[in-house]
């Protein structure tokens, strides 16, 4: 039998990992290792068109299976376009292999061609980013990085020369037992005392969710409950806690909508549940401030806290409810779905009056067909810009769907490459990726990988020809809008000639059939749909307080647009709320 060489060796420590699939483009210094991945049936080698693509698809594809995932690149240049997605995938707390193949060992600080240094420019999005100079050192550092992705939900990068690669293993090598899932993290008896005497003090409060939530949306309705205390969100706890909840007040933010900010400004204590919300502008000053986060270094970056807790949010809940006193006193919270149905029926209008004959077509009414015909279990991978908009209004949660996007690095074109990392881990689950025209076109060429494996993505482009949310940050900024404009072609002409099945729609009427069409074909599907381009665009009324970043103000005025199903489902939630 031949002696295993470091590159076999090292496929297998990921097959071990649970590693199916390894995305990137093939290139000298990593051949030993696609070469180790043709040569077994356990994993797969994933050909795409660009590295970036490569580090999307596999932050997608942890963030669905929960699961490590991975992708790699050549020395040099290939490595380093692996960056943006890598980023991407660390802020989105999802556990990420990274293989970074370096310029022979014996050239490394000798300029040699391509030269860079991974294990340097990858530290600021990984946890744990080295360099392998010796076959020994292999099987060691390769947990150490796999460990790092899992325990602390990142990023983790391992630069490996080529020459290194192809070297004989070590023999006997110690397989060392991987770390394959976390452990949960209960607060300490301090900590939970502390936040039941607040809460069985304070008369008003508010829970505010972030993607912490996941998995424990049973606990924050049985919280909420017995509390009685308005629900708002942040966009990335949007699909964990906006379904089944009938203490929603909306989102808050930037994109927000709803009572979510009433509701965390008029409480005496706002409890931040896993959430590392970002626009410190939008939280209160003058309030109570408690936050439960399994990471403790987001606890109290983003406001002045009362009481920080150490814990996931689960955890932290059972071991609160049942020692926190019921609270009886609905008004706060009843006062507070109210203004919320208000506000959203005070918007909806907008974008419900005569949408079927309006050319170019308004994007909301696009966002609004595409949910209600999407599967019950479908994935939404959703563009930076305009596209982030119309998921949070109009894409409805039920437990089931998953909603994905680069909702903390803020990348563009992350919707197609995440969509492909998402299609890969069930190709009969539903996977549309609502991308814009900018944003698509960026990494177009990785649609041909949606040709080359035959994915049946849906691709929606948002077409209005413009970076849209670049020209509306620029008119609330009173700045005139300036190299926004994109000449696009035929995107559905492009999709059919590159083998695809392309449908193009510009009038509203089309749009039902084309979407009900492409959801039914059986492979990769384009649908081009010309939109609005002044879609949110500026008010009648500008302050020159709207700066670049949106002040409150701006937000509040700019983005008050229609909210699709939210409106209904606000409404059902006051069925048993009294007059106010």
């Amino acid at each position: 039998m031949a002696k295993q060489n470091v590159a076999e060796q090292f496929v297998d420590i990921l097959v071990r990992a649970g590693v199916r699939r390894l995305y990137g483009v093939v290139g000298d210094s990593l051949n030993p290792v696609v070469d180790a991945i043709r040569r077994t049936r356990a994993i797969d080698w994933i050909q795409v068109r660009h590295e970036e693509t490569a580090a999307f698809a596999a932050g997608a594809e942890a963030q669905i299976t929960g699961g490590l995932a991975a992708c790699a690149g050549s020395c040099g240049p290939g490595n380093l376009h692996l960056i943006n997605g890598l980023y991407d995938a660390h802020r989105s707390m999802a556990p990420v292999l990274a293989l970074a193949s370096q310029i022979p060992s014996s050239e490394i600080g000798l300029g040699y061609f391509q030269e860079t240094h991974p294990d340097q420019l990858f530290r600021e999005c990984s946890h744990y980013s080295e360099l392998i100079s010796n076959p020994r050192q292999m099987p060691r550092l390769l947990h150490t990085a796999i460990q790092h992705a899992v325990g602390r939900r990142g990023v983790s990068v391992v630069s490996l020369p080529g020459d290194i690669a192809s070297q004989p293993a070590p023999e006997k090598a110690v397989e060392t037992a991987l770390v394959t899932s976390r452990p949960t993290v209960r607060p300490g008896d301090a900590e939970i005392d502390a936040l039941v005497g607040m809460i069985d003090a304070a008369d008003r409060v508010t829970l505010f969710c972030g993607s912490g939530t996941a998995g424990a949306h049973a606990e924050v309705m049985q919280f909420a409950e017995r509390i009685k205390a308005p629900v708002g969100h942040a966009l990335r706890g949007k699909e964990w806690i906006q379904y089944d909840n009938p203490y929603d007040v909306g989102m808050s933010g930037l994109l927000g909508y709803g009572a979510a900010y009433e509701a965390t400004h008029e409480c005496d204590l706002l409890i931040l549940l896993g959430t590392d919300f970002p626009y410190n502008a939008f939280l209160p000053d003058d309030v109570k401030i408690v936050q439960v986060d399994v990471r403790p270094e987001h606890l109290g970056r983003r406001s002045r806290l009362d009481l920080a807790v150490w814990g996931d949010v689960r955890e932290t809940l059972r071991c609160v409810v049942p020692r926190v006193r019921a609270k009886n006193d609905r008004r706060f919270l009843d006062k507070m779905l109210k203004k919320h149905a208000d506000a959203l029926e005070g918007v909806v209008k907008a974008y419900t009056r005569k949408v079927e004959k309006h050319v170019p077509i308004h994007p909301e009414y696009v966002a609004s067909v595409i949910d209600e015909l999407a599967d019950d279990d479908a994935v939404f991978t959703v563009d930076t810009g305009m596209c982030n908009v119309w998921a949070a209004r109009y894409l409805t949660p039920n437990g089931r769907r998953r909603i994905i996007g680069s909702f903390s690095h803020g990348s563009m074109a992350n919707a197609l490459p995440q969509a492909i990392g998402a299609q890969f881990t069930d190709r009969n689950r539903q996977v549309v990726s609502l991308s814009g025209d900018g944003g698509f076109s960026m990494l177009m060429g990785d649609f041909l990988t949606l040709v080359q494996y035959d994915l049946p993505v849906k691709v929606i482009v948002f077409n209005n020809s413009s970076l849209g949310m670049v020209e509306l940050e620029m008119l609330v900024s009173g700045i005139p809008s300036y190299g926004t404009t994109n000449r696009n072609p035929d995107f559905a002409a492009v999709a059919r000639a590159a083998g695809a099945h392309g449908i193009r729609v510009e009038k509203p009427k089309q749009l039902t059939g084309a979407l009900k069409e492409a959801f039914k074909h059986k492979g990769p599907v384009l649908v081009d749909v010309v939109t609005d381009p002044n879609a949110l665009s500026i008010p009648p009324r500008i302050s020159a307080d709207m700066v670049t970043g949106f002040a409150l103000s701006a937000s509040k005025i700019v983005l008050d647009g229609g909210v699709g199903r939210m409106l209904q489902m606000a409404r059902s939630n006051l069925r048993n709320v009294p007059r106010l």
